[in-house]
């Protein structure tokens, strides 16, 4: 009996750690390690200058495709600086040529698209932030854009600061909460106007629904029917 008992803990105590480890791979899966911790990965360049070692750079030219997790950097000229003590990197620079502005964009954790473009664009490894120099542009989705000579962008947080200087004030937009009301009007006008009227429509004749409701809209109540459609 005791041995017994001792096989049936010992399956439940294994049971219950494969349950456990199941629960932690799931909570792995579902979150999503911040992009700094991922690899730098130069996808694409027409030619490359330098060597991996510490405290170098290496210079990457012509439709360079820089990736770090969701994070995208394009551009024609990017340089790598590695750090000082290893060859992690420690910030890239990529500038602008007369074609096209340098590029950078990310996806954050609610799946909410970042871009920026500038003339010139340094991104900090070390603490995941994005300056962007020079007819600095920055979009995010559901919530707006900012145009600036300088803006410095927190990859992490999506903390903004930004400069004016010769190009002109900081501007920004911010984009109104998203509502189902609006879609709902314009696909089904006629399902919201068609309660108010019914009830007066039912008061005074009872044939003509849709043309004495009209009517009746006009002389028994002018005053709320023609405003609660000025209103909308």
């Amino acid at each position: 009996m005791t041995c017994t008992a001792c096989c049936i803990q010992a399956r439940t105590m294994l049971r219950l750690s494969l349950l456990t480890v199941g629960l932690l791979l799931m909570q792995q899966a579902l979150a999503r390690t911040d992009d700094r911790n991922q690899p730098i990965h130069v996808v694409h360049a027409d030619s490359m200058d330098g060597y991996n070692e510490p405290n170098s750079v290496s210079t990457f030219k012509g439709n360079v495709l820089i990736t770090q997790g969701t994070m995208k950097l394009t551009g024609q000229l990017a340089k790598i600086y590695t750090a000082k003590e290893d060859t992690s990197v420690d910030h890239i620079i990529v500038t602008s040529d007369p074609k096209k502005q340098p590029h950078i964009e990310q996806i954050d954790d609610n799946g909410n698209l970042m871009t920026g473009d500038a003339d010139q664009l340094y991104y900090d490894n070390v603490n995941g932030i994005a300056i962007l120099t020079g007819h600095a542009h920055v979009w995010q989705a559901t919530k707006g854009e900012s145009f600036g000579t300088k803006l410095t962008y927190n990859t992490q947080t999506g903390y903004m600061v930004g400069e004016s200087g010769n190009e002109g004030p900081v501007r920004m937009t911010f984009l109104p909460k998203q509502k189902p009301v609006p879609p709902a009007k314009n696909g089904k006008p006629g399902a919201p106007a068609a309660n108010p009227p019914a009830k007066p429509a039912a008061s005074t004749p009872a044939s003509g629904a849709a043309k004495p409701a009209s009517a009746s809209s006009s002389s028994t109540a002018p005053a709320p029917a023609s405003s609660a459609p000025t209103k909308e």
